[in-house]
């Protein structure tokens, strides 16, 4: 019924991580709007990085990763059973261009979602490398998320799940065939009550860095056929780059972009985008 092939960042200076993405990481560019908007690909999804200014209508226009996209065949479809499951739920008409998709919906959280008929610009798309794989999102209640996403877009819930859950945690794995979308608990509960917060709140549980307590979309993710070599580039550019703890079920490398989003870089390890078939470069 749907798959991801959009995600919106919002950016101090396009123009620069633009560049960081195109000549470092070997995304093409698509499109540019007259606000200063840029648009990018890797075949298959769009990468919008929007301009930061006062006139940007958002609920948030705070700088980073923003909010994911949904390609569907039929929006009438979807916005009926989205008024199902959230009865009175919101739906606005996007701006035209490249930049947008044509509808625009809110999960349970309040994240935008947007919806396009025509693949955002980018059409049936060619899966090549790199390639977007995976999104991180952190929600308050990840099955909530989990069920919403499975009711409008026919995501299946994956076995990284049940394997994370048998551990304690309350992560959601979804997959669409394409992409990982990992649901992430923003508050962690470990005690015997469940009440138990953790001063800094990492997208596992654990502390990881300066972003780790960003509510929303956390992070994305990159296949690349030479991760390890790609890793060591950017390590001695703007970026910052570490490696994932080896017990992590996806992803090599964490990486920091000169605006601070943060994407991993995975070569072996891959992501698991559907039940049991997993995206790697062997």
């Amino acid at each position: 019924m749907g798959t991801i092939r959009y995600l919106a960042v919002i950016s101090k200076d396009p123009d620069s991580l633009a560049r960081f993405y195109t000549e470092e990481v070997g995304m093409e560019e698509l499109d540019r709007s007259p606000q200063g908007d840029i648009t990018l690909t890797d075949g298959y999804y769009n990468l919008t990085l929007f301009r930061q200014r006062a006139d940007l209508i958002e609920l948030r226009k705070d700088p980073g990763l923003h909010h994911i996209g949904m390609a569907v065949d039929d929006i009438d479809a979807v916005l009926a059973k989205y008024r199902e499951v959230i009865p009175g739920g919101i739906a606005v008409k996007e701006p035209e261009g490249v930049q947008y998709g044509e509808v625009r919906i809110f999960d349970p959280e309040c994240n935008p979602i947007s919806l396009s008929e025509n693949g955002f610009g980018v059409g049936k798309g060619k899966r090549g490398l790199p390639r977007i794989g995976h999104i991180a999102i952190h929600t308050l209640q990840p099955q909530r998320s989990a069920d919403f996403m499975t009711a409008l877009f026919g995501m299946r819930e994956l076995k990284t799940t049940q394997e994370r859950r048998s551990q304690g945690r309350f992560n959601c794995f979804m997959g669409d065939g394409s992409t990982n979308l990992a649901l992430h608990p923003y508050y962690r509960t470990r005690d015997e009550e469940g009440f138990a917060l953790y001063n800094r709140i990492g997208h596992d549980g654990n502390e990881e860095g300066p972003d780790e307590r960003r509510f929303g979309i956390h992070h994305f993710g990159l296949l690349m056929r030479d991760a390890t070599q790609k890793a060591e580039q950017l390590s001695h550019g703007r970026s910052l780059v570490a490696d994932r703890p080896a017990e992590r079920p996806y992803a090599e490398y964490r990486v920091l972009d000169p605006e601070g989003n943060g994407f991993d870089l995975t070569q072996n390890k891959g992501w698991e985008v559907d039940v049991d078939k997993w995206e790697r470069v062997e």
